[in-house]
């Protein structure tokens, strides 16, 4: 075991890695010690990183119609949320609500399907999106979250010029029955699979205050870690009305700043995301879990609001970090993110209950970017 949290730094950069025992005492961590794990898990990040921030967009290409049973997801089969439900954009369609997030600063967009996994023919679709989006803009990276892939699907995508596939874990195999029954935890790993093997770089991560415990959190985290993803989202539960897991409250901002310490320390050259749930969990403690991340989501998610982008933008600044990919290359700079909105917007103050999304894709309101 370690004597001090940055004596665990040092032997982690050293190549020594933590163990799951030392990642579950770190969990435990009280609150009075919090900031001096945060430092520890900073040097990694600066070790590796820099002070630079990278900027992911999502764009829902399909909303709800899913015949899963996720128990944490607004998109499940007989949800009760009150979500934009529609079928798939069109090419141009993603093409002009991913401008909206490339042109506030995004150098990733994330294509994002709700449902058990694409046919062939929606794969197709979705290749035609990325030869549109990549056609205006070459440098942008692309991701692809489009559920269970089958034979030959990945190399279809990584043809296209897809650059990376999410599909998280989202928690621990021995939690999983608990979630969903739809599909296996094994069915998720096999993907994340089938896109490594294809080439595409593997984005898997995590949900964390399912109700899972410390050692179930620990279990997942190392699970990644096996599996080695490139880059590891970390969501925070949004617990929505109408779904299984709506009223779970188990996250304190504290828990959720030492969760990301702990992924940084068990995966210390990973990309580490601030995910869904940032806002309503990290509260005001977002800017310092910049300092432990890597990585966030601009503007809204799939189904909710999201902090402002400009808050986004202004927070990165504000905490000494710079945008990964702005303003130079293909990426046009932030300040493209003044032009004004095609319909005003007034923004809803995100609570403690997640907001439902009510523009951009599937809207005729402009998108928050």
């Amino acid at each position: 075991m370690f004597k001090t949290f940055s004596d665990l730094a040092d032997r982690t950069l050293n190549g020594d890695p933590v163990t799951p025992e030392e990642a579950l005492q770190l969990l435990a961590t009280g609150d009075e010690d919090m900031l001096d794990l945060v430092a520890a898990a900073a040097r990694l990040r600066r070790e590796y990183f820099g002070m630079t921030v990278k900027v992911n967009y999502l764009v829902n290409l399909k909303s709800g119609l899913c015949a899963e049973d996720c128990g944490y997801c607004s998109q499940r089969l007989n949800s009760g949320a009150g979500i934009l439900k529609y079928s798939w954009l069109t090419p141009e369609q993603a093409v002009e609500q991913a401008e909206h997030g490339i042109k506030g600063g995004a150098s990733r967009v994330c294509l994002v399907a709700s449902g058990r996994g694409p046919s062939n023919r929606e794969v197709e679709t979705v290749t035609r999106t990325v030869g549109a989006l990549k056609g205006q803009y070459p440098g942008v990276e692309v991701c692809a979250c489009l559920g269970l892939l089958k034979g030959g699907q990945a190399e279809t995508l990584s043809d296209a010029g897809v650059d990376a596939y999410n599909h998280n874990l989202n928690t621990a195999e021995s939690n999983y029955q608990s979630i969903c029954s739809t599909h296996t935890y094994q069915d998720r790993v096999e993907t994340v699979e089938r896109a490594k093997g294809a080439g595409l770089s593997p984005c898997s991560g995590l949900i964390v205050g399912m109700r899972e415990t410390d050692e179930q959190l620990v279990e997942a985290l190392f699970a990644l870690r096996e599996l080695d993803s490139d880059s590891v989202p970390v969501n925070f539960l949004m617990p929505f009305e109408g779904t299984p897991l709506a009223g779970t409250w188990q996250l304190s901002p504290q828990k959720c700043l030492k969760i990301l310490a702990v992924v940084r320390l068990v995966c210390p050259d990973k990309e580490i995301r601030m995910a869904g749930g940032r806002e309503m969990h990290l509260r005001s403690l977002q800017p310092l879990a910049l300092h432990v991340v890597n990585s966030l989501f601009l503007g809204d998610y799939l189904t909710s609001e999201g902090q402002a982008a400009k808050a986004d933008m202004d927070m990165i600044a504000d905490a000494g970090f710079t945008v990964l990919g702005s303003p130079s290359g293909d990426v046009p700079t932030p300040e493209a993110a003044d032009e004004p909105a095609t319909e005003p917007y007034e923004k809803v103050d995100l609570g403690l209950e997640p907001t439902l999304r009510r523009r951009g894709a599937g809207t005729a309101v402009a998108p928050n970017a």
